[in-house]
């Protein structure tokens, strides 16, 4: 193992082994009760089962065969979630082959930041991921099941999913992908059409019809933003079927990884003899190689929050200094938009997860020693799916990317960093996504041009007063402030301006996600302006210096200066109401600071 990655596993491990211990505790506890159906009362069990068939009746009645909940997030308006419809039929079949049952348990909502992006619902978007983790939780709470299926892809569903799942650890569990949609028009084409609309050179009917090129039929938006992350973080923790993540929609063989992850499930049950439930898989190390994995491959930022509060579910404290410092010797292993121009289905083809994981092992670099959900050893993930007559099997990966121009091994990396680093200085910390940053793009040193909202920012770029070098601060955009909504309209406008040849930055206190571009954009600031961060005191005309080579944000504003400044964010109550928004007034005045997982789940709130 490298140093390293070690020696920040067991930092973790000490920082959290009271609440570790703890949280394990709760987990046996919840296992000694033994199958869940025989605490129920004759009337509960009755109700459990009575809307099934003849067969499943009898099964659940005797207590010996499992019975695995299904929680699924399927809408047919969102792409990545419309193939789902059909999952639960799916697994019933699969399930019933091997003499079990399968139930749907509940539903999550499943909000889509692509269709809410500077729409008044985009407030309740990061909020989202806690009421998916309730709703999980009200679903697994009829204390009827042995096992669960997770059907979840996007944002905020599956961290949602984890911190839940992981309250009910002592459950075996499986989340099930549906896979990326087919390869649209290039990103590179996408990001064209887009700085020439914020240019005014295109019309709104061209846009629309190079996002529709783009985002073309089911299944998950192409690009790695968070979605995908997501779905590489838990093939990375074990919790899929080895490279079960980036597998097309109605495709032969992701309808046979379904169906092996329904059966697969009720294999590990407390029912028969290789029970591995979800907090045995969840640990310090499983963490860490899904930590690993988002930096190596250049990862959605908003993991930085969300693999916070994943890990406090599961009894583990974690922060951006662990996020850094294994930032530090992570290489950067691949080029998937934004951070070059394929997408994940070339990501796929060059070797996908299988290469992946290989070379990370290789390279000392992840954790070997875990369990998963396909046995004891991480090595297990080295395998890739195919078909074989019809029969589901795996086999080693390539041992060589097949395409060096996005996927390259841990000896050749595009980089000797990963794609992440965490910036500290007198306006806070805040992290920054460097992976899709041009080379020689190391210092801005300009004045402050400050705003409030990324329309404002639009305005002012449509009006040519930052045609000049400058650093964009958006304050007001936190947690608490206004439930931290996603600021892509940034993203082209701000493009823009550097190709052009100014020297530009963004810094806020909102989020960015995986689309934070080639802009050096420092996000998630904290504390937040409304909590008091000095972000809300900076003033136009204010020099600010981000360093990249020391990783530094500093406001040249002496300290009496700022002790005499109020916090300037204009009122948010507009953000409150209306869209249903009014309904989160609770959610947003518990949610924690960025780095503590944006959070408002945990009553301790550590």
């Amino acid at each position: 193992m490298h140093p390293v990655i070690e020696k920040v596993t067991q930092r973790i491990e000490a920082r959290s082994a009271e609440l570790r211990a703890a949280y394990l505790e709760q987990m046996e506890a919840a296992r000694r009760k033994g199958p869940h159906r025989s605490a129920l009362s004759c009337g509960n069990l009755a109700h459990g089962f009575a809307a099934c068939g003849k067969q499943d009746k009898a099964s659940l009645r005797n207590l010996l065969e499992a019975n695995i909940g299904i929680v699924n997030s399927y809408n047919d308006m969102l792409s990545a979630h419309q193939p789902y419809h059909d999952y639960p039929d799916q697994i019933k079949a699969a399930v019933k082959e091997v003499g079990s049952v399968a139930q749907v348990a509940g539903g999550v909502p499943a909000m889509c930041d692509g269709v809410t992006q500077g729409q008044p619902g985009m407030d309740l978007s990061l909020m989202s991921r806690d009421v998916i983790a309730m709703a999980t939780a009200v679903s697994l709470s009829h204390n009827m099941f042995d096992g669960a299926l997770f059907l979840g892809i996007c944002d905020k569903i599956v961290p949602g999913m984890l911190i839940a799942a992981l309250r009910f650890g002592h459950l075996p569990v499986v989340f099930v992908p549906a896979g990326p949609m087919p390869s649209g028009i290039s990103n590179k084409e996408k990001a064209r059409v887009r700085e020439l609309f914020a240019q005014g050179k295109v019309g709104r009917e061209e846009l629309l019809e190079a996002e529709a090129a783009s985002y073309h039929s089911a299944g998950t938006c192409t690009f790695y933003g968070t979605a995908n992350s997501n779905q590489l973080v838990v093939e990375m923790m074990g919790l899929h079927l080895a490279g079960a993540s980036f597998v097309n929609p109605d495709s032969e063989l992701r309808r046979a990884l379904t169906k092996a992850a329904a059966q697969r499930v009720t294999q590990i049950t407390d029912l028969g003899t290789e029970y591995t439930p979800m907090h045995k898989i969840v640990n310090a190390k499983s963490i860490v190689n899904g930590l690993v994995g988002l930096l190596a491959t250049g990862g959605s930022t908003n993991h930085t929050m969300h693999l916070v509060a994943v890990a406090r579910s599961a009894g583990y404290i974690i922060n951006w200094d662990d996020f850094a410092e294994l930032s530090s010797v992570t290489p950067l292993l691949t080029r998937i938009y934004p951070n070059g121009e394929a997408d994940i289905n070339h990501f796929q083809r060059a070797g996908g997860m299988a290469f992946l994981i290989r070379t990370l092992i290789e390279a000392g670099l992840v954790h070997k020693d875990v369990d998963t959900v396909m046995g004891f050893g991480l090595e297990r993930y080295t395998k890739q799916p195919v078909l074989e007559d019809g029969k589901l099997t795996w086999r080693e990966g390539t041992s060589e990317s097949l395409n060096p121009d996005v996927l390259r091994s841990a000896n050749e990396p595009f980089a000797a960093q990963g794609g992440l680093q965490v910036i500290n200085g007198n306006v806070g910390r805040a992290v920054i996504k460097t992976s899709s940053i041009p080379a020689g793009i190391d210092v801005i040193d300009a004045p402050a041009r400050v705003f409030h909202s990324q329309e404002a920012m639009q305005e002012a770029f449509k009006a040519g007063e930052l045609n000049r070098d400058c650093v964009v601060v958006v304050a007001g955009q936190g947690p608490k402030a206004i439930g931290m909504p996603e600021l892509h309209k940034l993203t082209p406008s701000l493009s823009v301006l550097q190709k052009e040849g100014y020297k530009v930055a963004l810094v806020t206190d909102g989020r960015m996600s995986g689309a934070s571009g080639s802009v050096p954009a420092a996000i998630h600031v904290s504390p937040e302006a409304v909590a008091g961060g000095v972000i809300g005191k900076i003033r136009d005309g204010d020099r600010v210096v981000l360093d990249l080579n020391t990783n530094e944000l500093t406001l040249y504003v002496s300290d009496e200066e700022l002790a005499a400044r109020d916090i300037n964010v204009l009122n948010v109550s507009q953000h409150h109401v209306a869209m249903g928004r009014e309904l989160f007034g609770l959610f947003r005045n518990q949610l924690t600071s960025a780095e503590e997982g944006a959070c408002g789940l945990f009553e301790d709130n550590q």
